[in-house]
Order: structure tokens, then C-alpha cells, then sequence
């Protein structure tokens, strides 16, 4: 290989990759989110006003919308492995950095490597798409973020008890920049060599009576042949590759994806709206505390992790029709946010938050999947790029919009969000010949 698009050359091999992949996920996010939920009070303790602490905590938004198509639009151009690690490193860095801020000044530098370069989870998805058949995308991408979720859930406790000592923010900066190097390594010892065209009788085992296979696996070493001639793109020359860059985010700009992107930020500016006072709302209608709402996203955050596990059989009861899986997620989701908004009791929005946490992982999933089955895998790092920087226009614009719809009533935002979904069915509706007509293509070549 050596680039890092196709990691593998036997079953062995792939699935030995998926799983580290899996473990580079899971480490990524227990390192982040031990630090993350200290940093607006260590950057308060610092001296900072209500003000500043909002405008650099909103620095990192606005670097990862800008960075997140331009660095996965990278990965398909200089390789995975390059890219991945680059990303990795630099993200310890930041962390490093953070953990040395005695200033605010120092905290705002320490953001920007972070805010630039953490995307390692977009290029790790995006390696996993190249790794995996199309069939099997979903379920991989359903553990992946499972396991991801995982290191979310676990990381916040562990940051919590470092933090009761003295200097535990830095110590726990410090451990979080070590587990990124902890990831860096492992990502380095990955089976890259093993990359070999010699798993075609993989290939055709899986289909030893089918010609679909075959065409299938010819498709897929094709594609590894073109992509590993891009590697050493890794030591050209930077204006090279920004021109390259450059090339790609026009193609993916002039192509039929709108709808599809526009689908995701409406999504995902329901859900943003549904969680956006979502403690104080359950204060102010049902009177519950605070506590008691933090009880609540713990257990749909555990319930989201075995959705990702069940997605497999789920993909198989839909035939892998990934837009019905899509539409009928999004539709769910929608009547689940109407009944939270309706609720009339604390048991209804028990019952809505559970369903919910359902709805919305196989949700995001599918819509991954559908961006990489319409825009193809040759540009799957750009694909996955710019998807997360729409979703970041969609966190910059939700609070906006939650605080206007607060004015009106505490049920503002999710009904807004409601309105949203409704739009996002709708665009599917009016798409559904060109969604079933790949899904089609992809039935065929599996």
C-alpha cells in the first residue's frame, strides 16, 4: 500500500482493521471528552469574561466548518494514512498546549491545531468505507460510532474525578494529548502492507455463482489501483495538492448532491433544536431538576450505542435500502420530537427520549451511507468533509434559532425542529426516484 486506502488483503486482515478502527474511535472520544466538559470553567478560572469565554469557545466551530471539507477532500488526495496521522498529531498538540495554558491567550492558540486538524473520526469513517462493502457499510459505521459513543460516555466521569485534584485540568489535558499519541501508534502498526490485489478469491467466494460479485470486486480493485497511485501525492508540493484540493470540492459542489446535504443540515438542526433547552425546559414545564434531565441524555446516550450495534440486522430486514431505512428513521424522528413537544407528562418524554435515541443514530448512519452510495467512493473523504461541515453550519445556526423560538414558549424549539423534519421528509419524497434508482445499483452490485 502504502497510502492507506484499501488496508487489507484478506477477511482476516479487514476485519483485524475494522476492529483497531473501532479502538482508534472509542480512544478518540474518551480523550476528548474527558477534557471538554472542564474548559468553560477552567477558562473561567483564567480571568475570562462570559463574552470572551463564548467567542473562543465558538472559535472552534468556525475553524471545523471551514477545515472539515478541506482536510477530508486531503485524505483522498495524499491517503488515508498520512492524512489520519497528521490529524492525530496535531490534535495532541492542541491538547498538549491546552495543558500548559496559564493565559486565556494561550487556551485561544491551543484551540486552533484542535479546530483544524481533529477530524480524525470523519477520516476513520471514511477508511472504513473504503475497507468494507456497501452491504456492510451500515453496520460497520453503526459499530464504529457505537464504539465511539462508548469513549463519550465514559470519558466525561473519568475527566470529572481527575478534575477534583489540584492542577486536574492539566493533568487532564495532558493524559487526553497522551491518548492521541496512544492512538497515533496504533494507527502506525495498522496491516497498511497487507494491502495486496490478491483478495479477489475473497471477492468470489462471496459470490462463486454470481456475476454481480465479481463485477463488484472488480469495481473495488480498480478503485484501490487508482487510489494507491495518489500516495505519494503526500510529498508533492503543497500548491499541488491545494490545487487538487481545490478541483475536488468544485466537483463535489457542482454535483446532485444539494439534496442530500440539505436533508443532513435540516436533520441535524432538528435534533440540535430538540436537545437545546432541553434541561431547562423539563425544569420549566414538568419541574424536574437539572439532575434528573442529566439522567436522562445519559441513558439515550447508552440506548444510542446498542442502536449502532443493532443496525446490522435492522439494514437486513430493510434488504439494505438504505433511503427507506432513511426516510422511515426521519419520519420516526419527527413524530418522536412532536410527542416530546406535546408531552403532558414527564413519562411521555421518557418514552420519546428512548425512541428517539433509536431513531436518530440509525438516522445519521443511513445518511452517511446515502452521501458515499450517490456520490461514490472515490472522493469518500470529501464526501464525509463537507457532510460535517454542514452539520457545523447547523451547530452555529441551531442556537440562534432556539433562543428566537424561546421567546415564544419553552415547546419553541422542538416544534421548530418539528416543522424542519417535516421539510427534510418532504425533499426526500420529491427524491425518491433518484434515491431508489441507486439503491437499486447497489442491490445489483452486491
Amino acid at each position: 500500500d502504502s497510502g492507506g486506502r484499501r488496508a487489507a488483503g484478506s477477511p482476516a486482515a479487514s476485519a483485524r482493521f475494522v476492529r483497531c478502527l473501532y479502538a482508534v474511535g472509542f480512544l478518540d472520544l474518551f480523550g476528548v471528552s474527558m477534557v471538554v466538559p472542564l474548559m468553560n470553567v477552567h477558562i473561567k478560572s483564567l480571568g475570562a469574561s462570559h463574552t470572551v469565554a463564548g467567542i473562543v469557545g465558538s472559535l472552534y466551530g468556525v475553524m471545523q466548518l471551514f477545515s472539515s471539507t478541506f482536510v477530508g477532500c486531503w485524505s483522498d488526495i495524499v491517503g488515508r494514512r498520512y492524512s489520519l496521522l497528521a490529524c492525530i498529531l496535531l490534535s495532541a498538540l492542541g491538547y498538549f498546549l491546552l495543558g500548559t495554558s496559564t493565559t486565556v491567550f494561550l487556551f485561544a492558540i491551543s484551540r486552533v491545531p484542535v479546530g483544524i486538524f481533529k477530524h480524525t473520526l470523519s477520516i476513520s469513517k471514511a477508511l472504513l468505507s473504503d475497507l468494507v462493502l456497501e452491504r456492510d457499510r451500515p453496520l460497520v459505521m453503526g459499530r464504529f460510532n457505537a464504539a465511539s459513543s462508548v469513549g463519550f460516555i465514559l470519558g466525561p466521569v473519568v475527566g470529572g474525578y481527575l478534575a477534583e485534584f489540584e492542577g486536574g485540568f492539566y493533568q487532564t489535558s495532558f493524559i487526553c494529548a497522551s491518548i492521541f499519541l496512544l492512538n497515533g501508534c496504533l494507527v502506525w502498526v495498522l496491516p497498511w502492507s497487507e494491502e495486496k490485489t490478491g483478495n479477489r478469491e475473497h471477492y468470489q467466494d462471496k459470490g462463486t455463482n454470481s456475476f454481480s460479485a465479481k463485477s463488484n470486486h472488480d469495481l473495488h480493485l480498480k478503485s484501490a489501483t487508482s487510489r494507491a497511485v495518489t500516495n505519494s501525492n503526500f510529498f508533492q508540493s503543497p500548491w499541488i495538492q491545494v490545487a487538487t484540493v481545490l478541483k475536488k470540492i468544485k466537483g463535489i459542489a457542482c454535483s446532485n448532491l444539494w439534496d442530500i446535504f440539505l436533508v443532513r443540515f435540516l436533520m441535524s438542526v432538528a435534533i440540535l433544536l430538540y436537545y437545546s433547552n432541553f434541561t431547562l425546559a423539563l425544569e420549566e414545564r414538568f419541574g424536574v431538576k437539572p439532575l434528573f434531565a442529566g439522567y436522562l441524555l445519559s441513558y439515550s446516550s447508552a440506548l444510542g450505542v446498542l442502536a449502532g450495534c443493532l443496525l446490522g440486522p435492522i439494514t437486513r430486514l430493510y434488504g439494505h435500502n438504505t433511503y427507506r431505512l432513511l426516510l422511515h428513521s426521519s419520519t420516526f424522528t419527527c413524530m418522536l420530537i412532536l410527542l416530546y413537544a406535546s408531552a403532558l407528562s414527564i413519562w411521555m418524554v421518557i418514552l420519546s427520549s428512548t425512541f428517539l435515541a433509536f431513531s436518530t443514530t440509525i438516522g445519521r448512519t443511513c445518511i452517511i451511507d446515502l452521501e458515499l452510495t450517490v456520490g461514490g467512493n472515490e472522493a469518500s473523504g470529501t464526501l464525509l468533509g463537507v457532510g460535517q461541515s454542514v452539520t457545523s453550519v447547523g451547530r452555529i445556526i441551531a442556537p440562534l434559532l432556539s433562543g428566537i423560538a424561546q421567546e415564544f414558549s419553552p415547546c419553541g424549539p422542538p416544534s421548530l425542529a418539528v416543522g424542519l423534519a417535516l421539510v427534510a421528509i418532504v425533499i426526500m419524497n420529491a427524491n425518491k426516484q433518484k434515491y431508489c434508482s441507486h439503491g437499486s445499483v447497489k442491490l445489483k452490485n452486491q
